[in-house]
């Protein structure tokens, strides 16, 4: 079963924050600052020891890399906070977990064991593209303390699943046509090396354009049978580096995963992505969109939507719509041509 809900009581920049997500697509939006990768990296976390058996504190140090790994410093920074907590469900079972800022005391988990039982596959793309760093990358992560977040580390684990065997499904197939289309190619990999693969022979990932990278990752998640009706995919902002031309058949993927019963988070800053989501989700279209921002008070909270018209604050269209008011203002105030 999909994740339920996420709660974060006094965790990195949230004060008290609660969001029962869709079971489709759910979309980030915010201000810098605002938690969309802190939320999203709790929840693959989540979501990853269900699988290892790894406890949550421990993936929460590998993925948010605090200084000295001290978990403490994961609890809010504020007067008089000196502990937090966390729990995620998922319908069936609860992951719930609290511990201090005081490096000394122990962590405290509940229903570990029985969250192995969700066993929830889950992938998460970071901004920064990792498959033309691949060579050596996992051995050296392995034998040598190096400052990189774990999340680099799992998708070259999930980049290397070699994909099963007999027919491709047809829903599958359409979806890596798709992705073919926008790359121009398929991607394979030898010896810890990705290479685009296309009539003109093969080209080594560290030689192509970034955007198609990212690309070409999605299409081996999907050719790899990662993602399949029910796992979880966290994508952190999708259109860094990518051509705005190449938003449609990204947003168009997207959908088409969430009705085959992936469940995705994405965090973005780009209104394209969001106009995309609008013009090509369907009334049955499992779409929400998260508005992450702050109040009076300075504290982080959400407000839910079902459509990119309900989204409030934007600070995305605002910002738009005041490009366009300036470029009105700038017109008007030119003379006409003689």
């Amino acid at each position: 079963m999909p994740i339920s809900r996420i709660a974060l009581k006094n965790f990195t920049a949230f004060t008290d924050l609660e969001i029962e997500p869709s079971t489709g697509l759910n979309v980030l939006v915010g201000a810098n600052g605002t938690g969309k990768t802190h939320l999203m990296k709790v929840a693959y976390g989540a979501c990853d020891v269900s699988r290892t058996g790894q406890l949550l504190p421990d993936k929460l140090v590998a993925l948010f890399l605090p200084t000295d790994r001290r978990l403490g410093r994961l609890v809010t920074r504020r007067q008089g906070v000196d502990s937090c907590r966390i729990r995620v469900d998922n319908g069936k079972h609860s992951l719930r977990t609290e511990f201090t800022s005081r490096q000394s005391d122990r962590t405290r988990s509940w229903g570990q064991h029985d969250w192995r039982a969700a066993s929830l596959q889950s992938v998460y793309i970071p901004v920064k593209e990792m498959l033309a760093n691949a060579p050596g990358f996992l051995s050296l992560y392995e034998q040598r303390e190096i400052h990189f977040e774990e999340t680099y580390r799992d998708i070259l684990l999930r980049a290397f699943v070699p994909p099963g065997r007999g027919p491709i499904p047809k829903d599958q197939e359409r979806l890596l046509k798709i992705l073919r289309n926008a790359i121009n190619g398929r991607v394979t990999f030898k010896n810890e090396e990705f290479y685009l693969r296309n009539k003109d022979g093969n080209l080594e990932f560290s030689l192509l354009a970034e955007g198609f990278r990212k690309l070409g990752l999605l299409w081996l998640m999907i050719r790899n049978g990662t993602l399949l009706e029910g796992s979880v995919l966290f994508w952190d902002e999708p259109e860094t580096n990518l051509n705005p031309a190449l938003f449609k058949p990204v947003v168009q993927v997207l959908l088409e995963l969430q009705r085959s019963g992936v469940q995705i988070f994405v965090a973005t800053h780009d209104y394209v992505i969001l106009k995309e989501i609008d013009l090509q989700m369907e009334r049955s279209d499992r779409v929400q969109f998260h508005s992450l921002h702050k109040d009076g008070s300075g504290m982080i909270v959400n407000s839910s939507a079902s459509s990119m018209a309900q989204i409030e604050p934007n600070m995305i269209l605002q910002t738009f719509s005041s490009l366009y008011d300036r470029e009105v203002e700038r017109s008007l105030a030119e003379p006409d041509p003689e």
